[in-house]
């Protein structure tokens, strides 16, 4: 009798505790650091619920992804990887654009921006910090700048690579690098704003980066439900305008 009392009050208490959702993974294009901060904030504030991101270089993310990693939901830099991942058939629907990225160029050393293509060419200046471009948009758009600019032979000894932009805003605040190329979502962030200068690549230098976003197919196994709301508040007002807010431009 004692047994089936307490069988009784542990079936009540089963039904009535909470349940507690475990967090789901995103893979965080690393130009998104501080941004998504905000957008994890915005998300719990609104949901009660957590994310836990992983930051690096898209290109890493889209090898994993394909290699089984238990991501479920991906925010590329780069609109190709996504795209591919849907090909594969590693979706749970199409990816999606949810905003653009802007290119500046950032010094935390005395240097006189406005003049940037002269600037880079000065042999006082030895190191200009860009991700790696095979792996990281930024860093391929920051190589098509300078070569619409007619300064890849002038600045090619000069270029120091990140693995990811991560990478690269390590060696520019630490003034490893002399300046380098990185996301506008990087130097006007909270954490950021104020230290040192930047300057605005035109967006004429470079081919648009269009960020996209995917719902993975590890998602359908697991947490479906969750992921999916995270994937859906990407593209919902308030993200849109923590994006708009952060520097990126709206699709």
């Amino acid at each position: 009798m004692r047994t089936l009392r307490l069988l009784v009050t542990a079936l009540a208490f089963a039904a009535t505790a909470p349940v507690w959702a475990a967090p789901i993974n995103v893979a965080v294009a690393a130009n998104l650091q501080y941004t998504f901060d905000d957008l994890a904030k915005a998300y719990k504030a609104e949901t009660g619920l957590d994310v836990n991101p992983s930051y690096g270089a898209s290109g890493k993310f889209f090898a994993q992804i394909g290699n089984g990693a238990p991501f479920h939901v991906f925010l590329s830099a780069d609109a190709s990887y996504p795209q591919k991942l849907d090909t594969a058939g590693l979706t749970l629907e199409p990816s999606k654009v949810y905003a653009h990225g802007t290119l500046v160029l950032w010094t935390l050393k005395d240097l006189d921006l406005k003049q940037w293509e002269k600037l880079v060419r000065e042999p006082a200046i030895e190191r200009i910090a860009v991700a790696n471009p095979e792996t990281a948009p930024y860093g391929r758009a920051a190589v098509q700048a300078l070569n619409h600019y007619k300064l890849t032979e002038a600045t090619h000894s000069k270029l120091v690579f990140g693995e990811s932009i991560g990478q690269t805003n390590q060696f520019i605040s630490t003034r490893a690098a002399d300046l380098g190329f990185t996301a506008k979502a990087i130097v006007i962030s909270a954490e950021m704003q104020g230290k040192g200068r930047w300057l605005e690549i035109p967006a004429t230098a470079y081919e648009p980066i269009a960020q996209r976003a995917a719902l993975l197919k590890y998602s359908g196994d697991h947490d479906t439900a969750d992921a999916k709301r995270f994937y859906q508040f990407l593209f919902s007002p308030k993200a849109q305008d923590i994006f708009k807010q952060a520097g990126y431009k709206l699709p």
